[in-house]
């Protein structure tokens, strides 16, 4: 399913590109400005199994997407500008944001440098139980015990499934199935337990998968002290906000900023929702980031920000840089905001 989606997806990019309709629908859906999202940045990797590589672009993409900002004049700017140009309604001149889920080393490593060739400012949301090096990255876990197994028996729907895993090709399929399944159940509980009964079975130590991908404390605190870093928070655990209590949820948000201001000894104003989509962030979610007192709050929901995104300061769709569609050709569709106007059934906001 997975794979017909990105085949969608592309075919649709193109014709975007080709037909040349992005120049003429850049005018009304482009907006005032652009939150561009990102995971990893680093050089691909050289092997065949990568089933999370839509959530990393190599640093040559990220230099070719600020290149074309830069060729439109587009201002780059902080979540703290955004936030000011939106409230004050200063929409003189567009502008995007960089923003960097999760807390990867890697955004130190690769994008950072990209970023200082264009003065171009860049916010990393920390899951701060990541930066303890205790944090469960699932999907990560998940990848590494299907690239050693031939096939793997998992109880979906109670019913214990046997899927092929003796391929490229069929390990990409028992992803996708495994993924769905894994979103779907009740709990984070339910889910960790089947990531650890995975990684058991197939000898994959889940506990350092954090340690080994993503920043440290003492790692951030000099990474923060960079004058284009900005910290924002992505709860502590990773969690599906919009499955916990509302106390759990409203913890998980709150926590979240006070353990990083409290060891990187600065403000955290903003926040990312982990996973970010409908079924993770609604309305519930957006009032509680409002009341744990940060400025911004950032979906995954795909959009350009507009004068109306002002009254949903803790909501904002963003643009994905996903790294199934690193083509040079389509930057211009992806910045003419074309592409995720037609996603949105040509909505302008999506904070329903």
């Amino acid at each position: 399913m997975k794979m017909l989606r990105n085949t969608v997806i592309r075919a649709g990019l193109e014709a975007l590109y080709f037909s040349g309709a992005h120049y003429l629908l850049r005018p009304i859906f482009a907006g005032v400005g652009a939150i561009f999202m990102l995971h990893h940045v680093r050089p691909r990797r050289d092997v065949e199994f990568q089933p999370n590589y839509h959530l990393e672009v190599e640093p040559e993409f990220l230099r070719a997407v600020l290149a074309h900002l830069q060729s439109l004049n587009v201002d780059l700017v902080t979540m703290d500008e955004a936030h000011a140009r939106l409230s004050q309604g200063n929409f003189a001149r567009r502008f995007a944001c960089f923003t960097f889920d999760d807390g990867y080393r890697d955004n130190r490593d690769f994008a950072l440098p990209v970023m200082r060739e264009f003065d171009a400012p860049m916010t990393v949301y920390v899951t701060s139980d990541f930066a303890e090096g205790t944090g469960r990255l699932w999907w990560v876990a998940m990848e590494l015990a299907l690239a050693k197994a031939s096939s793997i028996e998992v109880p979906i729907g109670g019913v214990v499934t046997r899927l092929d895993a003796s391929t490229p090709a069929a390990k990409q399929v028992a992803f996708d199935r495994l993924h769905e399944w894994l979103r779907s159940l009740p709990g984070e509980l339910d889910v960790q337990r089947e990531i650890s009964a995975l990684c058991t079975r197939y000898d994959v130590d889940e506990t350092k998968i954090a340690r080994d991908l993503c920043m440290s404390w003492d790692e951030l605190k000099a990474f923060a002290d960079e004058p284009l870093v900005t910290i924002g928070a992505h709860t502590i655990t990773h969690c599906n906000l919009a499955k916990q209590t509302e106390a759990t949820a409203s913890f998980e948000i709150a926590t979240s900023r006070m353990r990083i201001e409290a060891a990187l000894q600065r403000p955290v104003l903003h926040l990312a929702y982990p996973y970010g989509d409908k079924i993770a962030a609604g309305q519930r979610e957006f009032t509680l980031a409002k009341a744990a007192g940060f400025k911004t709050a950032v979906t995954t929901r795909p959009g350009m920000i507009f004068p109306e995104s002002a009254g949903h300061l803790t909501a904002l769709q963003r643009v994905s840089l996903n790294g199934n569609y690193q083509d040079e050709r389509i930057i211009p569709v992806l910045t003419s905001g074309a592409a995720t106007a037609m996603w949105n059934g040509f909505r302008r906001i999506d904070a329903a």
